[in-house]
């Protein structure tokens, strides 16, 4: 079956929706492989109010001279308006894929609803990457319920970067034999909850558990987090690493105990997934989690990690102390971790799991 997929987003574009549909096609199971068209250099959209237009004639072109049997459309708008009206005027199936915050930003005015309920009524499969969306999506209209389903990112198990003699390095270097050490990597927006981390973090018995917190990151509020640190009594024990490599980003995840990033929703904005959960237990560490948006299907309490209310201080406090305290649960949860990450969400597996639903 020749699929084409639509993407506004997509390699060298960072970000979790890029890599998304870069693994999409990376583990595409079928001989016939699927095809892209993305926006890099604008490839796709043209500026202004109606820009989905010119996306309708390369649908139609690419139809006319290559042909195709199933078009994927990677957004919901403007792409899913293009992929709908295209296949009015000349038939074919086309599926959307949902990540989250595109989903919400979809049905908050009246115009953006009418046009959701045309694309998602005319779509033959709606796709959503967490489970948390595709709720949101049977809410909206529970008779679509047939033609949902989730596939959530993948990880590829090879990603495992980490130096064994820079991770002692690190450990060497910043004193972590004798310490707790917490780590959280990620934009530094607060979703993420590292502000919620700093004030639960602060008010913890140093002498007992000798914890330190490491920040990998960068964003828009990485000035309010590093003010927030400096006035927290543990400020000596709390450093921002900045913008790291690939390679050293693993190397953290190797030197520290546990993955910590209580992501929570903000105005409808949430964890569509949260890929680092999985590359924490990869390297074979427990996580501590925000329970809300996407981040129940990457992170499956007491099995991977801890769940804990994002916007409760005294439950992030009491699952820091407790992984703390209790190494053999840490080990515990590590172990089941990364075999879950390993077995249930490579990309291999995802990937046929969405070609079956659109076959």
């Amino acid at each position: 079956m020749k699929t084409l997929l639509l993407t506004l987003e997509f390699p060298p574009f960072k970000g979790g929706v890029a890599n998304y549909y870069a693994n999409l096609v990376k583990y595409w199971p079928w001989e016939e492989k699927i095809e892209v068209i993305n926006n890099n250099q604008g490839a796709l959209l043209k500026k202004g109010v109606f820009a989905w237009r010119g996306v309708i004639g390369k649908i139609l072109r690419r139809q006319k001279n290559a042909g195709f049997d199933y078009l994927l459309a990677g957004h919901i708008l403007p792409l899913g308006t293009a992929a709908y009206l295209a296949s009015r005027i000349k038939p074919f199936k086309y599926g959307i894929i949902l990540h989250g915050l595109d989903f919400s930003n979809s049905i908050a005015y009246f115009r953006k609803r009418f046009l959701t309920r045309l694309i998602l009524g005319g779509a033959d499969k709606i796709i959503c990457a967490n489970s948390r969306v595709a709720q949101l999506v049977i809410n909206f209209n529970p008779s679509w319920e047939f033609k949902v389903r989730v596939v959530n990112p993948g990880i590829e198990p090879l990603a495992l970067l980490s130096n064994s003699q820079k991770v002692q390095k690190l450990r060497d270097s910043f004193r972590l034999e004798d310490s707790f050490t917490l780590l959280t990597i990620g934009r530094l927006t607060l979703r993420k909850g590292v502000d919620a981390v700093i004030n639960s973090f602060s008010d913890i018995e140093v002498q007992q558990l000798r914890p330190k917190y490491f920040i990998i990151g960068s964003g828009e509020q990485e000035k309010y987090l590093r003010d927030l640190a400096k006035s927290s009594p543990l400020s000596d024990r709390i450093m921002f690493l900045g913008e790291l490599s690939e390679v050293d980003k693993w190397n953290w995840l190797q030197a520290c105990d546990a993955f910590i990033m209580p992501a929570r929703e903000i105005g409808g904005d949430f964890e569509g997934f949260g890929i680092v959960y999985l590359e924490a237990n990869l390297a074979g560490k427990p996580v501590i989690a925000g329970n809300s948006g996407g981040v129940k299907d990457a992170v499956k309490h007491l099995v991977s990690g801890l769940l804990v209310n994002p916007n409760n201080p005294s439950e992030i406090k009491e699952a820091i102390i407790k992984l703390a305290k209790d190494k053999d649960l840490r080990q515990e949860l590590g172990a089941r971790g990364r075999s879950r990450a390993q077995t249930e969400f490579n990309w291999d597996a995802q990937a046929k799991k969405l070609c079956q639903f659109i076959k």
